[in-house]
């Protein structure tokens, strides 16, 4: 019943895939999603060196014999990782499938394709889904507005987003932004995506390997509490409402640019966040479906709860509310 596109051109068993994630996506929880038969991913940049990152993706293999893939996230900066070196080693690993998010994949799809590696794009728009398209990725993940990171500057949410991607794309396309369970997947579906990608469900996960405080504080959190920073900026982030977002947002507020903010929102703070649990420690990305997460489940037990409750809503209720209007 949940045979998609998605699946078929992916060679994954569920349309259900766990986005990149920073210092997040690493070898058990990319392994453990696989395994449960979703698409689990590395993060490629979490790992310090290309040569660190071939060490990761042989661990995931040791973990899971199913299809998992590597992030690659390209952002403008002063001092650039030397990406095409991280792209090598994906390639030198044998890594079947790359998502790539950021800047536009061009630069990186000749190297990718002619290894035989699936391209999976990340976008907040249908513009950008269609450049993707036109460059020749394999699909697209596009991100409502409800995701946790960086959601565009068009502030379109996924009810509106996904059906107006899907009548413009020829090829396959996963929605990501507010999903935490079944019935975001059936309601992609519904919308026409091909599968679902989720971040902050598979943060709230028996083997995501951040610290236990930030899982609780996901579960007891609602879909309020979340901050939008750097909106001033013309780059927009959602993260947790936290100490240190709050401040953020006043600064932009009274005026304050990059330089004055740089401290609060380094790299080193948010990942401070997820290995000691200090929640004020730093910024740190969570979306607005956290107010959908009630449990910190095993990826097996959520990717199969997923999938048995998805099934049971096409077969069952949603197939029987159709029967009873024809009926009227």
């Amino acid at each position: 019943m949940l045979r998609t596109r998605f699946t078929e051109t992916f060679g994954v068993e569920h349309p259900i895939v766990q986005g990149g994630m920073m210092w997040v996506g690493r070898a058990e929880l990319a392994a453990a999603v696989s395994q449960a038969g979703g698409l689990g991913i590395i993060t490629g940049l979490t790992q310090p060196t290309p040569q660190a990152l071939r060490e990761e993706i042989a661990r995931t293999r040791d973990l899971t014999d199913k299809p998992f893939g590597v992030n690659l996230t390209i952002l403008p900066s002063i001092t650039p990782p030397p990406y095409a070196e991280y792209r090598q080693a994906i390639i030198d690993s044998g890594v079947r499938i790359v998502e790539i998010a950021g800047a536009n994949p061009a630069t990186h799809l000749p190297y990718l394709k002619d290894a035989g590696i699936k391209v999976l794009h990340k976008c907040t728009s249908v513009k950008h889904a269609l450049k993707a398209q036109q460059v020749g990725v394999d699909g697209v993940s596009i991100d409502g507005f409800e995701c946790a990171g960086h959601p565009g500057e068009n502030d379109t949410p996924g009810l509106v987003l996904i059906p107006a991607a899907a009548r413009e794309l020829e090829i396959p396309m996963i929605a990501s932004g507010g999903i935490a369970d079944a019935r975001g997947l059936v309601a992609a579906m519904a919308l026409g995506a091909d599968g679902v990608n989720m971040g902050t469900r598979f943060l709230c996960t028996a083997e995501s390997p951040i610290a236990h405080a930030v899982k609780e504080k996901i579960v007891a959190n609602t879909e309020l509490d979340t901050k939008l920073i750097f909106r001033t900026l013309r780059n927009t982030a959602r993260v947790a409402d936290n100490a240190v977002a709050r401040q953020v947002v006043e600064i932009e507020r009274g005026g304050g640019g990059f330089d004055d903010v740089r401290e609060l929102v380094a790299g080193a703070r948010g990942r401070k966040v997820y290995e000691d649990g200090d929640l004020d420690a730093g910024i740190w990305s969570v979306g607005q479906c956290q107010g959908l997460i009630h449990d910190i489940p095993t990826c097996a037990d959520l990717v199969a709860r997923i999938v048995r409750e998805a099934e049971e809503l096409i077969a069952g209720k949603l197939a029987g509310s159709i029967v009873e209007a024809v009926a009227r």
